[in-house]
């Protein structure tokens, strides 16, 4: 059953407020330094950011010469900005608009079909917590833009018509919709995506530490001058305060909150990250964060886990062996697998 909406009177005039993006909603914590190496070259870490994705994208390589560090960043940039351009929806030539506007089959790029691929793996396994169809929905909240509201539940009806598990049908590289009226949208998937790919160009370019951090998903090479990375977890309730820190090596990590996008209205929070199964904002969690091999695989079920809330969340995460979970639930209470209770400080 679908919650109330608010009354006629709140939807015709919202006081909300619209929280900009918290960019670093986990940060990467990293420990300057500099060698001299016996040929003379001088080693150093060299981190540089840019706007990619509608966030900003810092990345930060360890222990290369400034030429060649300089190199690889501007390599990975540029891959993620092609990654952006195949799947933003507001670009009528990228993969999503023309699948979002397609009436049939449609043949889209090797990256894209790779993460819709993904995605189909990870809705399958969330019984739909997770689906990449919801551009409708998310259009018609419009939390992310500039004039946010509470839909009818008519139209969340209307929006959500079509959606559900199997409803992006995919053979290689050639996707179907289920409903010529599906709107796609990889917002939940596409920037861990890209983050991996940025990391990809960094080891062929012989870097073997570093860190990206895309708005907080992060992908971690090696390791911090030879101690782990700290990552720190922001408290969803508390600006400025950490939850946790973690301790981690080469991996990938991605929180997903409610305190990133949302607006007010009544004193009800509505946030971007919807059940699929209501149309609303999802309530069961304040925050999830998630540690895997691929940011991408971190992203989507983060964004999973928050909607299926603590019980179904740390289900899911048993299906995807050396994923780990932190999730703070609605009720503020902390909830942790297995697998990282030794690499959690609590403050």
């Amino acid at each position: 059953m679908k919650p109330s909406p608010p009354p006629e009177e709140a939807r015709r005039t919202p006081a909300w407020f619209l929280r900009p993006p918290l960019l670093l909603a986990v940060l990467v914590l990293v420990a300057l330094f500099c060698t001299q190496r016996c040929t003379g070259k001088r080693e150093e870490d060299l981190s540089r950011s840019r706007i990619i994705m509608g966030t900003v994208v810092e990345i930060t390589v360890l222990g290369k010469t400034a030429g060649e560090a300089s190199a690889a960043i501007d390599e990975a940039f540029a891959v993620m900005a092609r990654i952006e351009a195949l799947m933003t929806p507001h670009d009528p030539a990228s993969d999503v608009a023309r699948l979002s506007g397609a009436l049939s089959a449609l043949e889209v790029s090797a990256e894209t079909a790779e993460v819709v691929a993904l995605g189909e793996r990870v809705a399958a396994a969330s019984d739909g917590a997770f689906d990449m169809a919801l551009g409708r929905l998310k259009e018609l909240w419009g939390v992310e833009g500039e004039a946010p509201r509470v839909p009818t539940s008519a139209e969340i009806d209307a929006a959500l018509e079509g959606t559900g598990v199997g409803d992006l049908i995919r053979d290689g590289q050639t996707i179907v919709k289920r409903s010529p009226d599906l709107a796609v949208d990889l917002g939940g998937i596409a920037k861990g995506y890209a983050v991996d790919r940025a990391a990809a160009v960094l080891r062929r370019a012989g870097v073997k530490s570093a860190a990206i951090n895309a708005g907080g998903d992060i992908r971690l090479l090696g390791d911090r001058n030879g101690r782990p990375w700290r990552i720190g977890i922001q408290h969803p309730r508390e600006d400025g305060r950490l939850l946790a820190t973690l301790s981690l090596g080469p991996t990938a990590v991605v929180t997903s909150g409610d305190y990133e996008r949302y607006f007010e209205v009544g004193g009800v929070r509505y946030h971007h990250l919807f059940d699929p199964a209501t149309g609303y904002p999802s309530r069961r969690c304040q925050s999830v964060t998630v540690v895997a091999e691929s940011a991408a695989l971190a992203d989507a079920l983060a964004t999973a886990a928050f909607v299926l809330g603590p019980e179904g969340g740390l289900r899911l995460l048993e299906k995807f062996p050396g994923a780990e979970v932190i999730l703070v639930a609605a009720d503020g209470s902390r909830h942790v697998s297995p697998g990282l209770q030794g690499a959690v400080t609590w403050p």
